[in-house]
C-alpha cells in the first residue's frame, strides 16, 4: 500500500498535512485481518518554516481492516521561537530582488521580503498549495524509498518483486510479472516426491500458518523487522526448490502445554504472554509487540520445537528444521524481550532431556547474544551453551555475552561466548572460530543432542546485523555440527530480517540436513585481525575449563599473537597521548580544517534546515 501525503498551506498561515490511500492491500486471510506495517509512511512537513506564526501539523492515518476503519491522529506543533535567526536580514534584500507575483506565501514568510507599503494586497487570497509525497517500503529489507525509484536504494530489490511468491529464486531487479519461469527450479510432483522422501529422507520441517497472524498492529512510521513475511519467503523458497513440501516430512503442529512451559519459564512469563490474547495490541518492551494471536503463535512455535526434538532424539526422523516465529533466544525465565516471547531452543532442550538425552549442546549463531538461553542454563552442566555474536564491549544489543561470562554455581565453562568486536564479520571468522573453539569444546562435551539457534541476521545484507556471512558459510557450520550427536540435530529459526538473505541461508542449511555438501573450502579460512583477536581472548579464558584448548591457544599465539594485538598496542599509545593539547595531537592544519568544517556544517544547517 502507498500513502499519499498532501501538505496544504491555508489562509491562516498554517501547514496542514493530509494522508490518503492510493490502494488497499488485498489477499490472504492474514493480510485482511491485520494491518500491514508497510501501509504506513511518515507525515513530513513542508520545507519552509513560518516566522512569527506558530504552525501546526496534523497527520491523519486511516487503516482499513475488512471494511472497518480505525483512525490514529497525531497533532504536533512548532513554535516560531525555535527557528529565529534562520531567515535573511530584510535590510539586505532590495525590492527588485523578486517580484511578488513570482513568490508563494511560503517564500514571503521564509525570506522576510520587504515590499512597498503601497502594494495593495487587500483582495489577495492565497491559493492552496498541494504537494504530493509518495513513499514505499522495500518488501525485502523494509527500508523507505521515494515514489520515483523502482528499486530499493538500500538492497536493490524491485518494489514489485516476486520474492514472497518464489522466494530468493525471484529476480531482485524485475517485477513479479516479468519473472522468467524457465529460470526457476523445476519442482517434482508433490505426491511422487513425498513417496520418495518417506524412503530416502528423514528430515522434518515444523511449520504452521497460524504463526503468520503474530504481527504488529499499531501503525508506526516503519515496518517492524520481525514480520510474517520472514516465514512466507522461506516457505516460498522451499516450495520453489521442491524441498518442502516434497523432500521433507511435515510435523503436525500443537500448542505447548503449560506444564512443559513451566520447565523453563516462570508463571510471570507464562501469564504475561497468555494475557495478550485478550488484547488487540500490547507491548512487553518498546520493540517486542503482541496482538490477540501472539500467545497462540508462541505456543505453536514452542510445541513444534518440543515435538521435533523428541522425534529426532527417539529416531523417528534423523534431523529437523523448525520454521517458527516469534523467535525465542532473548526470552529468559521471567521476561519476554527482543522480539521473543517463549524460549524455543530451551524448550526443545528440555524436551530432548525428557526423551532421554543426558547432555544437550546449543550453538547460537544469531548476531545478537542469546541472553535468555544463557540465563536459563548458566547453572546447568547438562546443557552446554555456545554463542557467536556481535558484542563490541557491550554496546551491541542486548549487551550481554562477554567472553568472561562462563556460567556460575559450579557450571563454569558451560557458557562459551565468542564476542565479535565489530560488524562485517565474514564466513572466515565464523569457520575459524568453529575450528578453534566450538568443535574442540563440543567434541570434549560429547552431546547426545545438538540444537542450533539459527538466526540469519549475521547474513550479508541484513539491516540489523551488518555482517557478511553467506549461505555457504551457514551450510558449512551446519555440516560441521552434523558430525556431533550421531547426526541428531535440530535447527531452530531465530532472527534474520533481510528476506533474500534469510531465505537463501535457511534453504542452504536445510539442503545440508538432506545430505548435500556445501560448496566452500573451509581449509582456507583465514580470519580477520579482529576475529583472530576475539578467538584468542576466548581461548585464553575457556582453556581454564577445557584443557583441550590450550594447544590451540599456544599454537595460534606463537604464530599470530604479535600480529593480532598490534593495533591494541598502537591504540594504547594514542590513549596515553590524550593528555596533550589538541593542537599538538592533531597538528595546527588539521585543527584548522576541523574548525572550518564545523563552521560550514553549522552554516549549512541554518540555510537548509526544515
Amino acid at each position: 500500500m502507498i500513502l499519499v501525503q498532501k501538505c496544504v498551506t491555508n489562509s491562516e498561515g498554517n501547514e496542514i498535512s493530509e494522508s490518503s490511500k492510493m490502494s488497499n492491500l488485498t489477499g490472504g486471510k492474514t493480510e485482511t485481518n491485520l494491518p500491514n506495517q508497510s501501509e504506513v509512511a511518515l507525515c513530513q512537513d513542508l520545507n519552509g518554516r513560518l516566522d512569527g506564526v506558530g504552525s501546526a501539523v496534523v497527520c491523519d492515518y486511516t487503516c482499513h481492516n475488512d471494511g472497518q476503519s480505525g483512525e490514529v491522529s497525531q497533532l504536533g506543533t512548532r513554535d516560531s521561537d525555535g527557528i529565529s535567526g534562520l531567515n535573511a536580514d530584510p535590510a539586505a534584500i532590495t525590492k527588485s530582488a523578486k517580484h511578488e507575483s513570482d513568490m508563494t506565501l511560503e517564500d514571503m514568510y521564509n525570506a522576510r521580503y520587504n515590499f512597498d507599503e503601497d502594494d495593495d494586497d487587500s483582495d489577495w487570497e492565497p491559493s492552496e498549495k498541494q504537494i504530493e509525497v509518495l513513499r514505499w517500503f522495500c518488501v525485502n529489507c523494509t527500508m523507505i524509498n521515494v515514489e520515483d525509484v523502482g528499486n530499493c536504494e538500500v538492497c536493490g530489490e524491485h518494489r514489485e518483486s516476486g520474492i514472497l511468491r518464489h522466494g530468493f529464486f525471484a529476480s531482485p531487479y524485475l517485477p513479479e510479472e516479468d519473472v522468467n519461469q524457465d529460470e526457476l527450479p523445476v519442482t517434482e510432483d508433490s505426491e511422487d516426491s513425498c513417496k520418495q522422501s518417506s524412503l530416502s529422507s528423514s528430515t522434518a520441517i515444523g511449520f504452521d500458518e497460524r504463526m503468520l497472524l503474530h504481527t504488529e498492529v499499531v501503525l508506526k512510521s516503519h515496518p517492524h523487522p520481525e514480520r510474517p513475511d520472514r516465514l512466507r519467503t522461506i516457505a516460498a523458497s522451499l516450495a520453489t526448490a521442491g524441498i518442502f513440501p516434497g523432500k521433507c516430512h511435515p510435523i503436525p503442529a500443537r500448542e505447548i502445554t503449560r506444564e512443559e512451559l513451566q520447565m523453563i519459564h516462570s508463571e510471570e512469563n507464562i501469564e504475561a504472554v497468555d494475557n495478550t490474547k485478550r488484547m488487540h495490541a500490547s507491548y512487553f518492551t518498546p520493540d517486542t509487540y503482541a496482538n490477540e494471536y501472539s500467545a497462540c503463535a508462541a505456543r505453536l512455535a514452542a510445541g513444534l520445537c518440543a515435538d521435533l526434538a523428541s522425534a529426532i532424539y527417539s529416531g523417528c526422523v534423523k534431523n529437523g528444521f523448525a520454521l517458527v516465529r516469534p523467535p525465542g533466544h532473548h526470552a529468559g525465565v521471567k521476561q519476554a524481550m527482543g522480539f521473543c516471547l517463549h524460549n524455543n531452543a530451551a524448550i526443545a532442550a528440555s524436551a530432548a532431556q525428557a526423551a532421554g538425552a543426558k547432555k544437550v549442546l546449543i550453538v547460537d549463531w544469531d548476531v545478537h547474544h542469546g541472553n535468555g538461553t544463557q540465563e536459563i542454563f548458566e547453572r546447568s552442566k547438562s546443557v552446554l551453551y555456545i554463542s557467536l555474536h556481535r558484542h563490541e564491549g557491550g554496546r551491541f544489543y542486548p549487551g550481554t555475552g562477554a567472553a568472561d561470562e562462563v556460567g556460575s554455581m559450579g557450571a563454569e565453562g558451560y557458557c562459551v561466548n565468542i564476542p565479535w568486536s565489530r560488524g562485517g564479520v565474514s564466513d572466515n571468522d565464523y569457520i575459524f572460530a568453529f575450528e578453534q573453539v566450538v568443535l574442540p569444546i563440543a567434541l570434549d562435551f560429547n552431546p547426545d543432542f545438538t540444537i542450533i539457534s539459527a538466526g540469519f541476521d549475521a547474513a550479508r545484507g541484513d539491516p540489523l546485523g551488518c555482517c557478511d556471512v553467506t549461505p555457504a558459510g551457514y551450510a558449512s557450520m551446519t555440516q560441521m555440527l552434523s558430525a556431533l550427536s550421531g547426526g541428531k540435530l535440530l535447527v531452530i529459526l531465530e532472527g534474520g530480517y533481510n528476506l533474500r538473505s534469510i531465505s537463501s541461508s535457511a534453504t542452504a542449511v536445510i539442503k545440508v540436513l538432506l545430505g548435500e555438501s556445501p560448496v566452500i573450502d573451509i581449509d582456507k579460512a583465514v580470519p580477520s585481525k579482529a576475529g583472530l583477536r576475539s578467538v584468542l581472548d576466548v581461548l585464553k579464558i575457556q582453556m581454564n575449563f577445557w584443557p583441550t584448548l590450550e594447544a590451540n591457544f599456544t599454537k595460534l599465539h606463537s604464530k599470530w599473537g604479535s600480529y593480532a594485538f598490534q593495533d591494541t598496542r598502537e591504540q594504547s599509545k594514542k590513549r596515553r597521548r590524550t593528555g596533550l593539547p589538541m593542537w599538538w595531537r592533531l597538528g595546527r592544519k588539521r585543527l584548522l580544517y576541523r574548525i572550518l568544517s564545523k563552521q560550514l556544517r553549522a552554516k549549512s544547517s541554518c540555510n537548509f534546515s526544515c
